[in-house]
């Protein structure tokens, strides 16, 4: 029994496992120039972390969300435009990295959803108020 009981602690250890490295350079470092600060602050709210999926970059603590603040800032702070970055982050993790994924063959899904479904619930609510009205 104890055996089994170490052997799943092994197995578990990777799952709690976290980096000894320190922080990226500027992920928890404001930007001196305000107006580059506030740039980056906006694009990073913008952009989801990849490890919580339900956080921004901007809230999240995951070490990944950390690199990519530093990697916005600075991106932002040599003078490139956060348009760029984004297009650059979407380009390497993907449409799913953003919180607006653009209109195209592969996200057609993500925006008809939900127009489906309201018109389904508009449809199924009409046909229960004319149900209801005959009686």
């Amino acid at each position: 029994m104890k055996c089994f009981a170490l052997l799943l602690l092994l197995l578990a250890s990777p799952a709690l496992a976290d980096s000894r490295m320190g922080a990226a350079p500027l992920a928890n470092v404001q930007l001196t120039d305000v107006r580059q600060e506030r740039q980056a602050r906006a694009l990073m709210e913008t952009i989801r972390c990849l490890v919580c999926q339900g956080q921004s970059i901007a809230d999240s603590d995951a070490e990944m969300a950390g690199d990519m603040r530093s990697l916005i800032r600075e991106r932002i702070q040599k003078g490139e435009r956060p348009e760029a970055i984004r297009s650059w982050l979407i380009q390497r993790y993907g449409d799913w990295v953003t919180y607006e994924p653009p209109l195209s063959v592969t996200t057609i899904f993500l925006w008809g959803l939900p127009v489906l479904l309201l018109m389904l619930g508009g449809g199924l609510a009409l046909g229960r108020i004319r149900r209801t009205s005959k009686r």
